[in-house]
């Protein structure tokens, strides 16, 4: 009797917890078919946010008296600057700010594109668009679409500034190069035009346990280097040949945007710091963009415009599952996938 009480409870627990867990996942499924994946583009006014913090330390440090004349002053200067921010058309002038944080792929680029199409809708002339880029490079045509996107600002008439605190390189020089300007803080890492490909080979263990790879082609330079298969050298010269052409096509993508450029000296795939890199003409000015911005707010209305994509439950559910799983990997440093031409 104690043996079938015991298995009695047990399986009603079991039940229990099988219950339960069917019961979450039809709701969650139940709430990712209900759930809408909603676009949001957020607008903020970096004007009103500097002159907020401003208040807020003023009346932190200074005496009712001295606060009260100083708030007098700002309300007369904000006025002052209201009435010179004019451009063309009679409206003041603008300053629309991006963020783009790159990684090997370039993701960031969904974001991009849709924030630049809504700029475009209603930027004018003598407008501006600044991006602070952070990008250390990655794969090649994901680059090169970013850097297309950015040279719509500057097809339609729109000056362009790319503010570098960080890293700029590779592809994302490719990225910066297309702006009217580039600034760059004293220590960003700027330039590396070069490309990278490297691909492991496991032809010998793979032959070492008697383990056949049979690939099959249509066309001579279909497949070049392969993972699995016997490299020849006439493979490895197409190959090469492929990476030199690449090279060749990213110099002349850089001489087009700025042909002053010794591309001789700067496109060995080196990098330098900003200082350095001012001296290469590499980039325009040193200058963080926080200096730039708080310049420029005072003739200019500043907007940081960000978009977002919207996800379903379960993607959101997707991508704390990979969030999680990437905390409890070594962080990797690699700008190049296996046989994958980076920049």
């Amino acid at each position: 009797m104690d043996i079938l009480t015991q298995y009695g409870l047990f399986l009603a627990k079991t039940i229990t917890v099988a219950a339960a867990v069917a019961f979450l996942i039809v709701v969650a499924f139940s709430a990712s078919r209900r759930s809408r994946a909603v676009d949001k583009l957020e607008v903020k006014n970096l004007n009103e946010k500097y002159r907020s913090m401003t208040q807020v330390l003023q009346r932190a440090v200074l005496s009712k008296k001295v606060l009260k004349r100083a708030l007098k002053a700002d309300k007369a200067r904000l006025k002052a600057e209201q009435k010179g921010r004019q451009g063309a058309q009679g409206q003041p002038r603008r300053v629309y700010v991006m963020d783009f944080h790159g990684d090997i792929k370039a993701t960031a680029v969904g974001s991009l594109r849709e924030e630049i199409t809504a700029v475009l809708g209603v930027a004018q002339s003598g407008d501006e668009v600044l991006v602070r880029l952070e990008n250390a490079g990655g794969l090649v045509h994901e680059h090169g679409l970013a850097a297309s996107q950015l040279q719509r600002v500057r097809d339609r008439g729109i000056r362009l500034t790319v503010a570098v605190d960080k890293v700029a390189a590779s592809g994302g020089y490719m990225m910066a190069c297309v702006a009217d300007q580039i600034i760059a803080a004293p220590f960003a890492v700027v330039g590396s035009i070069g490309v990278l490909a490297q691909l492991p080979n496991f032809h010998r263990l793979l032959d070492q346990h008697g383990i056949d790879f049979e690939q099959v082609k249509a066309g001579e330079l279909k497949s070049t280097l392969t993972m699995f298969g016997v490299n020849t050298d006439e493979d490895r010269r197409h190959f090469r040949e492929q990476i030199e052409d690449v090279h060749k096509l990213f110099k002349e993508f850089v001489t087009e945007h700025r042909p002053h450029l010794d591309m001789a000296r700067v496109a060995t795939g080196e990098h330098w710091y900003g200082k350095r890199a001012l001296g290469l003409d590499l980039i325009d000015a040193i200058q963080t963009s926080d200096d730039y911005l708080l310049e420029a707010s005072r003739e200019a209305d500043i907007y940081a415009v960000h978009y977002t994509a919207g996800k379903r439950f379960s993607e959101k559910l997707m991508s704390a599952v990979q969030k999680g799983a990437g905390g409890l990997l070594p962080a990797s440093r690699t700008l190049a996938l296996p046989g994958r031409r980076a920049l």
